[in-house]
């Protein structure tokens, strides 16, 4: 295998808002701007991967680097408010 054909391996996290008709709104907080629609949220996963594959790509094609999320943590806080 040579050099150009090495795949890399992305990482993203993609946060999926349910809106009030019932599809999906799928947001990818790495790559701004990348937000993307489902009626499922299987629709919306895979919708997600279009929308980010089209954005890497655009992104070396213009010599930019390619941000993820590899060495992100994410934590879920929760807060009681009175």
């Amino acid at each position: 295998m040579t050099a150009n054909q090495l795949k890399d391996t992305l990482t993203y996290k993609v946060f999926l808002h349910k809106e009030p008709e019932g599809s999906y709104t799928v947001t990818v907080p790495a790559l701004p701007g990348c937000i993307t629609y489902g009626e499922t949220i299987d629709e919306a996963i895979e919708m997600a991967r279009e929308a980010i594959t089209v954005y890497v790509a655009d992104l070396k094609e213009n010599g930019e680097s390619v941000p993820d999320d590899k060495e992100s943590l994410e934590y879920l806080l929760n807060l009681e408010m009175v």
